[in-house]
Order: structure tokens, then sequence, then C-alpha cells
């Protein structure tokens, strides 16, 4: 979501656990939920990967690197170690509760969330971008604030996902805003976010999946049907 995009109509999404089943190859076993391997959860990202036309990622990559060169200078670097003070996350439920509180500040559309919880080279990724680093993640949320009008983010369902090899955070989420075009489009998605922790309970993976694709959600920017986000 790190960068603007929108639709006129949705997909209906699978249930949380089999999306995440569908998406990152994990299996259900008497109600849990065990990886496959890292070896098999790597491929199936980049299955993901190609789904997404290349020319699309670096058009999406080329505005939001415009975007950043014409905005003003902000106190990003600030803010970031102040954080990093603030909130230690010893456990894997410390980290979910603070996710749920960043989901209850409306983080995507305010810009404001908790960055001491991921790592500084933390992966993120949806649809159309794919970068590393947590400061580069808070700068990519700053840019897009401004163009938020009657913005909102709801935490749908939010869980853990315990492994013996690797600890995950999965939520599943609804945005709704127009932007501050003069046409007003709206963006209109339902998501999930599956947050990979590494042994020091730091998110390293923060990788979104949406019920539409890169290519629709794009398209959508420009569409001239005038909807109102009622958020």
């Amino acid at each position: 979501m790190a960068k603007i995009c929108c639709l006129s109509g949705t997909r209906p999404l699978l249930p949380l656990h089999s999306q995440f089943r569908r998406n990152h190859g994990v299996q259900s076993c008497s109600n849990t939920y065990t990886l496959n391997s890292r070896n098999t959860y790597a491929s199936l990202n980049r299955e993901k990967e190609s789904e997404t036309p290349q020319v699309l990622k670096i058009a999406v990559s080329g505005v939001t690197e415009l975007l950043r060169l014409f905005s003003p200078s902000n106190q990003t670097s600030t803010s970031l170690e102040k954080q990093k003070e603030e909130f230690p996350a010893p456990s894997v439920d410390d980290v979910l509760r603070i996710i749920e509180s960043d989901y209850d500040n409306a983080y995507f559309v305010t810009g404001n969330f908790t960055s001491s919880i991921y790592a500084e080279n933390c992966i993120f990724e949806d649809p159309t971008i794919k970068f590393r680093g947590r400061e580069l993640y808070v700068r990519n949320l700053k840019l897009l604030v401004p163009f938020f009008d009657c913005a909102s983010i709801i935490l749908q369902k939010i869980e853990k996902d315990v492994d013996s090899d690797t600890n995950f955070v999965l939520a599943s989420w609804k945005l709704r805003t127009n932007l501050k075009l003069p046409w007003r489009p709206l963006i209109s998605i339902d998501g999930s976010t599956i947050y990979e922790l590494n042994e020091d309970c730091k998110i390293v993976k923060h990788v979104e999946s949406w019920n539409v694709s890169a290519l629709e959600a794009v398209l959508q920017i420009f569409s001239l049907k005038f909807e109102n986000s009622g958020g």
C-alpha cells in the first residue's frame, strides 16, 4: 500500500487463514498452521511477483521516487529514533498488540506507526512494489498522507501463527479513501498483511495481498466515476 492506487469494484477475499495458506504456503492441520518450508515460501512469493508486469512495477517505483524528490524535507529520522526507545516488543504477543494499536490509530492514512517493531532492513512488498528499509517505508507513508481525503483503514482480524521455524502475525483490513485529485478517485481495497518476525521479534517482512490485481488497482486511479469513501 505504500503508493497510490484504487479500484471501483471488489472481489470477495478468502478467509484470512485460507488466503494466507494459498499465498504463503501454509497448510492447516487440526486448526494449526505449518509452513511447508522456507523454500516453498520463497517460491510462492516469486510466483506472486511474476503476476505483476515488470513495466508496471517500474512505473510505480518511478512515481514514488518523483514524489519523494519534490516533497519537502521532514523529520523522519528524528521520529524514528524516538520510537525505537519507546516501544520494546519482546514477544510475538507484544508485536501483535502494537500492530493492532497502530491500526486503531489508522496508521496508514495518518503516517504514524510504531516503527520500532520493524527491523531496519525490513522488506516491504505489495502487488505493485517491493523495497527494503524501514526508514524508506516511513517516508513513503508520509508522501501519501497529503493525497488522502475522508480516509479510513479498518482492521478486520488479527492473529498470530507461531511456528518452530518462523513466527508470523496475520492481519486483514479494509482501506477506503478518496484521492485529492480533481476527479477524486476512490481507493477501496480489501487486503491482508503478513508480518514475518525474526528471533528478536522484529518484523523482517511486511507482505500485502489485495483483492484486486496490481494493474486493476493502478488503472482505477484514472476512473472518472465519482464515489465517496464515507471515511
